[in-house]
């Protein structure tokens, strides 16, 4: 990847959403279903910044950039469930919430 070269690559919140999805990964949740769901949350939330980030009106960044903290607060509450049934670790959903709130706060900030 050509670090840069593109308007996502410049953006914490990027940074930030990749880190966040390694994590999200990373957590060894056993409900097939919520780990899928954390996933595929995370996964849009990155997809999402990069979108809004090649966009050109700031509306319409605002309404991406708001899109992908709603993803980011799913994959936080699909690791928060598991651990509520018993398949995830809480250790688990304090790494992945703390990110999921340093990640929110900043597309918060993008969307106002």
């Amino acid at each position: 990847m050509n670090e840069g070269s593109l308007p996502h690559h410049k953006l914490m919140a990027y940074q930030l959403s990749i880190e966040f999805l390694r994590r999200v990964h990373e957590a060894p949740i056993r409900d097939a279903d919520q780990r899928g769901q954390a996933r595929k949350s995370a996964k849009s939330a990155a997809r999402n910044i990069a979108e809004a980030a090649g966009r050109w009106s700031r509306a319409d960044k605002a309404r991406v950039f708001a899109i992908a903290r709603g993803e980011v607060c799913e994959a936080c509450a699909a690791v928060e469930i598991a651990a509520a049934i018993g398949c995830a670790a809480e250790e688990d959903v304090k790494a992945v919430n703390a990110l999921g709130k340093r990640l929110s706060d900043v597309l918060g900030r993008l969307v106002t």
